[in-house]
């Protein structure tokens, strides 16, 4: 985020970068390819939700930015964001048949999914799930 400030003093205007809370906790990584998923998803200490998304859907636009607001004060759960149009190999690997589609893993392997927009109590479940179990 970046903020202009305005010096009374000065009277001059600069600019201070500077990161919300939400933005420093949440580890967010968006996957190019197969190996970067298997470094950062299936080889994570932490569980790591990711969701298959489309640039072009508008569903996708709502529930990725709510996901990430979401896993915001977590430091213990990982987002990956996986673009379908550019990650074919991704997606024929994870049946993804439709979008947004988002797996929750642990240690490599999906323990839990679910397909199209949901709430964000459903949301807040998985990221429960994920959170109790170590």
């Amino acid at each position: 985020m970046l903020r202009i400030f305005r010096s009374s003093v000065l009277g001059e205007r600069f600019i201070r970068k500077t990161f919300s809370f939400s933005a420093v906790a949440a580890k967010k990584f968006v996957i190019k390819d197969h190996y970067e998923f298997d470094q950062k998803v299936i080889n994570s200490e932490n569980p790591v939700i990711v969701n298959f998304h489309a640039e072009w859907c508008d569903p996708c636009k709502i529930l990725t930015p709510k996901m990430a607001e979401l896993l915001g004060p977590s430091e213990e759960i990982d987002l990956a964001i996986v673009d379908v149009d550019n990650n074919a190999d991704l997606v024929q690997t994870f049946e993804v048949k439709a979008v947004p589609a988002v797996l929750a893993f642990r240690n490599g392997v999906v323990v839990d999914k679910f397909i199209g927009l949901v709430d964000a109590n459903m949301i807040e479940s998985l990221i429960g799930k994920l959170a109790k179990k170590k």
